[in-house]
């Protein structure tokens, strides 16, 4: 049996199998997705001059006052006030005198309020994939830096 495609038929097998190669490219690839993520902090931290270094996990942190004693484990409760924001400084969330427990928040927020003791301030700038991910949560859209200024009172 001899079938021949007419040519709209191999136009359109064409354009649906670029369109599917091309879907596969890039906007999901996690590793690019972190790299430009990371290079929009640097951004950041350079327009806002801010004296930041990088947490090996790929936050970066901004300590204004360290804090005293021991810091902070991955399950503490956190007594403590926040701002988070996006890159363009709009907040989605804060919180004054609230009570965290760190095993139920992002992980970028958590190992952030970790690098600081009781009465530590500063700012956690937090890549997506440490923040809400590619699928993001509520106002928070996905692949999305996030940024949290925060003001630890005391933890357990």
């Amino acid at each position: 049996m001899n079938t021949k495609l007419s040519l709209p038929v191999i136009k359109l097998l064409i354009m649906l199998f670029l369109t599917g190669s091309l879907a596969g490219c890039s906007d999901d690839d996690p590793a690019e997705i972190l790299q430009k993520d990371r290079q929009k902090i640097l951004e950041y931290i350079e327009e806002h001059d801010l004296d930041a270094y990088e947490h090996e996990s790929g936050i970066f942190v901004v300590v204004e006052k360290e804090g005293t004693g021991e810091p902070p484990g991955p399950s503490s409760v956190v007594l403590m006030s926040y701002v988070g924001y996006f890159l363009d400084e709009e907040v989605f969330d804060s919180g004054q005198d609230v009570y965290l427990d760190l095993s139920r928040v992002v992980a970028g927020f958590r190992l952030g309020v970790m690098e600081f003791g009781r009465g530590g301030k500063g700012t956690i700038l937090i890549p997506s994939q440490l923040g809400y991910g590619p699928r993001g949560s509520g106002d928070i859209p996905g692949n999305t830096v996030i940024i949290f200024d925060i003001d630890i009172i005391d933890y357990n």
